[in-house]
């Protein structure tokens, strides 16, 4: 016969759930309590216990098995239909009678032998009160009563009554006795514990100084030392986790349980690990942590690129060490931490939702017979994907870093270059971000890089020309240098001013390999007479600024000479034939210079008799050559 096991009530509420709604049925036949003799002796001092305990191990139920606990009450009788001591100095929220103990409890038993338990109730009352216990029929349980009709119990005393046990496997059963006292009718359970699956963790897991954001396992052999199969789940807390967290296990296996911590931040974490059996029970174990930072750093906080000529590219070093003893996992980030990743997703999202919104309607209801979206709703849908899988990785076309992410292994270090390829000549500034396990926080890395763009001069930036006289050609020249280690594309921009007309570039625009040169010829008809400033744009492709040339001078008019200054033809008769005076003309101007002469001749007479003066003008034209 194995050992008696005798336990207290888990839960009041519990046994409420087991045994409402059941009404007594025939009893079976009391044994005399003489043919028996049980192995535990009643206490005439029970302790009341009023607190609820989640559980107890036999050997607990068996070091204190005097504690008793209430019971439940289902119904509340007349007194004064069974007795003329209608009074009580019991309370009514108390038993006249007290069992103990509270609940009947049957451990390691083996199927097909008989156990006993002894069941004692005490009168609490100052006068003597009739007792009445029943068990409904049942082939595992029998009640062997002291006697076997009602009877009175004196006050202060108690009467004790033997359950015995016949249970046909190894499992668990379960029925209630029914107490009838004067005042009430209440129930002690009968609770019998079969085989039970017992899956051996430690009480208590340490994870000691472990990196922060990092996956730190220990793994465990677990053994199933209980009877029977276990079918079990275990369940915790982040940042703590179990594999496998759902299994079976049969009687003497043993397995691997792998238990995960992995902190986000530096700190001391704790969590319960809830090991769950399919027979209703669960073992609390206890999981707990601390993280803090490794020793994984960058060789340098900032980083300047020598300056580099757009179109080509330059690059740095940068280097990680790894001084612990872990494989630290790297990733270069665009943002400062996850928070600030999760509202730019955020943005973004919206962003594409509101794309979305904008798209027509006949765009949105792919037709049955087209194969493929129509286009805008392709490319809103697959944006909005990219931004809900995208782990915000440092994406930029001026900085590139090789390689963007990567292993570190324990007590090493790695190095990675930083590209630098400008597209304007500016000074560029940007902040990446190194996400790296062991590291609470993203180390920060500051590069600076300038782009320098062509290196292209003029030969001059000023050109004068003098004076020049008006519808002369004249021709200059001008050297356009590059310095620079790229080919680049130029144009000539002319002024919207009607001098700016008269000037012709060739060639107008052109490729300058690197360091050569380009002749430039500048060819300029006068037509505009006075002072004149022009500046001329040299467009040079990539340079934030425009090559300026100024050009001035001075069109002036033609210049010619008289070799007379005066014509005088003196006293001229009255009739007389024409008389005839020359004079030569000589140009002083460099272009030939065409001319038209007018004279007017006013005749005045000194006789006084004659009335008028006879006016008469002649006119000639033609080409003066250059002198």
């Amino acid at each position: 016969m194995s050992n008696l096991g005798l336990a207290v009530l888990e839960k009041e509420g519990d046994l409420c759930n087991m045994a409402s709604g059941k009404t007594p049925c025939p009893m079976r036949s009391c044994r005399r309590a003489d043919r028996f003799q049980s192995r535990v002796v009643a206490s005439r001092n029970p302790k009341l216990v009023r607190e609820a305990e989640e559980s107890l191990a036999t050997k607990q139920r068996l070091a204190s098995p005097w504690e008793r606990r209430c019971s439940r009450t289902t119904q509340l009788l007349d007194m004064g239909e069974v007795s003329h001591q209608k009074f009580s100095a019991v309370d009514v929220d108390q038993r006249l009678f007290q069992p103990f103990p509270s609940e009947v409890v049957f451990e390691n038993y083996t199927p097909h032998q008989f156990y006993i338990a002894t069941l004692a109730l005490r009168n609490k009352d100052r006068v003597p009160r009739l007792l009445n216990v029943l068990l409904r029929n049942s082939p595992y349980f029998e009640l062997i009563s002291p006697s076997d009709k009602n009877y009175k119990v004196a006050p202060g005393m108690s009467s004790t009554y033997r359950i015995l046990f016949k249970p046909d496997e190894d499992k668990d059963y379960f029925e209630e006795l029914i107490i009838i006292t004067e005042r009430e009718k209440f129930f002690v359970p009968i609770r019998a514990i079969g085989a039970r699956a017992i899956l051996d963790f430690p009480e208590q897991l340490n994870f000691t100084d472990c990196p922060v954001r990092f996956g730190t396992q220990k793994t465990l052999l677990v053994r199933n030392v209980g009877k029977r199969e276990a079918c079990y789940s275990i369940t915790t807390l982040s940042p703590f986790s179990v594999d496998p967290s759902i299994g079976t296990l049969g009687v003497g296996e043993a397995m691997q349980v792998t238990v995960e911590f992995h902190p986000p931040k530096a700190g001391v974490y704790s969590s319960p690990m809830t090991v769950h059996y399919d027979t209703g029970e669960d073992v609390h174990k206890s999981l707990c942590g601390t993280a803090v930072n490794v020793n994984i750093s960058l060789d340098k906080s900032s980083l300047r690129v020598e300056k580099t000529s757009i179109t080509l590219s330059n690059q740095r070093s940068v280097v990680i060490h790894n001084q612990s003893a872990i494989t630290a996992h790297f990733q270069w980030k665009r943002f400062v931490d996850q928070e600030e990743e999760e509202r730019q997703k955020l943005r973004l999202q919206r962003q594409e939702e509101d794309k979305l919104d904008d798209v027509p309607e006949e765009h949105r209801v792919v037709p049955p017979l087209r194969e493929h979206p129509s286009p805008p709703l392709c490319t809103f849908q697959n944006q909005g994907t990219e931004v809900q899988g995208d782990r915000m990785p440092f994406c930029n076309d001026i900085f590139t870093v090789v390689p963007m992410e990567g292993d570190i292994l324990p007590n090493s270090s790695l190095e990675m270059n930083v590209i630098f390829k400008p597209k304007e000549a500016r000074v560029y500034q940007e902040t990446v971000y190194c996400d790296i396990s062991g590291c609470e926080t993203r180390v920060p890395l500051c590069i600076r890089g300038e782009g320098v763009g062509p290196q292209v001069k003029l030969s001059c930036e000023q050109l004068s020309i003098g004076k020049v006289f008006v519808g002369s050609s004249h021709s200059y020249r001008v050297l356009l240098l590059n310095r620079g280690v790229i080919e680049t594309p130029f144009s000539v921009v002319y002024p919207e001013r009607a001098v700016g007309c008269c000037f012709t570039f060739t060639p107008r625009e052109g490729m300058l390999l690197p360091f050569e040169h380009q002749v430039i010829w500048i060819s300029f008809n006068a037509t505009v007479l006075g002072q004149f400033t022009e500046e001329f744009q040299f467009s040079v492709k990539g340079s934030p600024e425009p090559l300026m040339l100024t050009v001035s001078g001075c069109v002036i008019g033609p210049a010619f000479h008289f070799d007379v200054s005066c014509l005088c033809f003196g006293e001229v008769s009255f009739g007389e034939c024409a008389l005839v005076l020359g004079c030569r003309v000589r140009g002083l101007s460099l272009t030939q210079m065409e001319h038209l002469a007018r004279t007017a001749l006013s005749l005045v007479f000194l006789h006084s008799h004659l009335p008028h003066v006879e006016t008469r003008t002649a006119s000639c034209s033609g080409a003066i050559l250059p002198s």
